[in-house]
């Protein structure tokens, strides 16, 4: 039996961000080149998304490539960027019928022109798409992120549109990347590594986290099932007590049933 059967519909996490960790090693660990174990990768990327849409989730976030990974050989660079391009066009058309959205955050500006013109394209097309929104997080780091929300909030200050007093945890919030979408519920990093390497800090701040020692590539549906599972099982309190939590879901329980 799938753990997909045991998972509750009710509670899902609205938004999963996901680390996709290990395609390197799995190419070591199977004698093969590193962009093969990126290749699965992409596999594992479609599947997962597929699942994660079919359960109803709304929102996933993918740390694809971050402004670290600029510092690796150029020829693996060079390689990542071109299967990013084949990747994006041959996938159109499954996100298309699975009624994907498809987005990117980061510093685009430091992809290539051919990269960036295929990922537009792909943005354009599934732009009308109202299935789950994938999100890709492309030269994409957590402190650059938080430098361009302060840069923009004080060019504000000094237009004279915001008030230095009036800035608030939500209007850092709407400055950043992710701006329009809530904060993630869960955070899966496979790969067996226990960080969060520069991704989504300011978002992360209450998000449940997830380590598998899975490498990505080996990472798929039922993989995805027992992370949600595992979140299923904690109870999400924000700084409030577990008696808190308890006493506002009988609450809630009451008014249901009226």
């Amino acid at each position: 039996m799938s753990l997909r059967e045991a998972i509750d519909l009710n509670r899902l996490p609205q938004h999963i961000a996901v680390i996709m960790d290990g395609n390197g090693r799995w190419a070591q660990q199977h004698g093969t080149h590193r962009i093969m174990g990126h290749r699965e990768g992409v596999v594992s990327v479609r599947r997962v998304v597929e699942a994660i849409g079919r359960l109803g989730v709304k929102y996933v976030t993918l740390y694809t490539f971050s402004t670290e990974n600029w510092n690796r050989p150029k020829e693996e660079v060079d390689s990542l960027m071109a299967l990013m391009v084949a990747a994006i066009r041959g996938e159109v058309r499954d996100l298309m019928v699975n009624n994907v959205r498809l987005r990117a955050i980061g510093d685009l500006s430091r992809l290539s022109e051919t990269t960036r013109t295929e990922l537009e394209k792909g943005i354009r097309e599934t732009s009308k798409n109202t299935g789950v929104e994938l999100i890709l997080a492309l030269s994409y780091s957590a402190r650059w992120e938080i430098t361009e929300a302060v840069r923009g909030i004080t060019r504000e200050v000094l237009e004279g549109t915001i008030r230095p007093e009036n800035i608030d945890e939500r209007m850092i919030a709407r400055h950043l990347t992710t701006g329009d979408i809530p904060d993630p519920d869960l955070l899966i990093r496979t790969g067996g590594e226990y960080r969060i390497s520069n991704y989504l800090l300011w978002q992360l701040a209450y998000t449940e986290l997830y380590f598998t020692g899975t490498f990505w590539p080996d990472f798929r549906e039922e993989e995805l099932y027992a992370a949600i599972l595992d979140y299923q099982r904690r109870q999400r309190r924000f700084g409030k007590t577990g008696e808190q939590i308890k006493n506002k879901n009988n609450d809630l329980d009451r008014d249901s049933a009226c």
